[in-house]
């Protein structure tokens, strides 16, 4: 591919629809200091000898730190770890301050709750473009099933979850008195994971609106206006990845960045918001056909309930 033709702003949003987990790298300076970073390029190369490998930026503070490290640990967060995730993608702050951690091989910190950890020695470093190829040969290993791993997908935190089409057949097999027809959580990721399989593409197909526009759509749209750091608490996204989303829409001329870095929806922004709820709303109804008005205010009542919405 020539390169003066080649998209960046495109190539990123293009390998985020390769779903990865996430990962915290840590290990120590030469000095004894905790060193660590967010990172979900981690892989596995080999059974035997063991050994798995991630890659850092070269521009990163940490990148020297991490080429030169003899021991190194990675940390898969769990599902309920997203503020570890954030706070070790930051830069500038310590990141280790108020964490009291365990520590490894080589006295690298070892975060706890996570879902799986491997206790590495360095094994070999490549060239990667911007970026270094870091192997680590796995000294010591452990895991806990009972944690769903985090995931990264479309440029936002998501969960594993079970597919919708072997949901589809748990549905035609279940039998009136079977428990799954009557767990109330099961019911709603159903209709959660159908409702979102059917949404999304028409946004997509209609307005080229992807998953993540949208729910800076519907946010900035209630809210008037919000910066890109409350905006990324509020969706629960790394601000590095939302920023390209944010800039991505600013050249569709759906947003504007205020001098206080403050984002609002322009006119075109709002126009395009309405277009999208009205799809929305019209999928809602098709969605809930087979209830009563009554029937949807108690279900809609009975939810926000549930959720904690006033």
């Amino acid at each position: 591919m020539n390169t003066s033709e080649f998209d960046s702003k495109e190539f990123r949003p293009a390998l985020g629809q390769f779903p990865t987990g996430v990962t915290v790298i840590t290990t120590v300076d030469e000095k004894g200091e905790s060193v660590g970073v967010t990172a979900s390029s981690f892989n596995s190369v080999s059974m035997d000898p063991p050994l798995i490998l991630w890659s850092v930026d070269k521009k990163a503070y940490s990148a020297s730190i991490f080429e030169s490290a003899s021991n190194f640990v990675v940390s898969v967060l769990s599902r309920d770890q997203v503020s570890i995730s954030n706070r070790f993608a930051g830069r500038g702050e310590d990141k280790f301050d108020g964490l009291d951690l365990p520590v490894g091989i080589g006295g690298c910190p070892l975060l706890e709750k996570c879902a799986a950890q491997f206790e590495c020695e360095a094994w070999s470093v490549y060239e990667g473009g911007d970026h270094l190829i870091i192997v680590g040969k796995v000294i010591k290993y452990s895991h806990d099933q009972s944690k769903l791993p985090l995931v990264f997908s479309q440029g936002s935190y998501a969960v594993s979850m079970q597919h919708p089409e072997s949901i589809k057949r748990n549905k035609v097999s279940a039998k009136p008195n079977d428990f799954l027809a009557d767990y109330l959580p099961f019911l709603l990721h159903l209709a959660f994971t159908g409702s979102g399989a059917e949404l999304y593409p028409q946004f997509m197909e209609r307005y080229q609106v992807t998953p993540e526009e949208w729910r800076i759509f519907t946010l900035l749209e209630s809210r008037g206006s919000s910066n890109l750091s409350d905006i990324a608490d509020m969706l629960m996204q790394p601000t590095v990845f939302l920023a390209s989303v944010t800039e991505k829409m600013t050249d569709k001329g759906y947003l504007k960045v205020e001098p206080t870095a403050v984002l609002t929806l322009t006119e075109k922004g709002l126009e395009m918001s309405q277009k999208l709820f009205a799809l929305a709303k019209a999928h809602e109804k098709m969605t809930i056909a087979s209830l009563s008005d009554s029937q949807c205010k108690e279900l809609k009542s009975s939810l926000k309930s549930i959720c904690g919405i006033k």
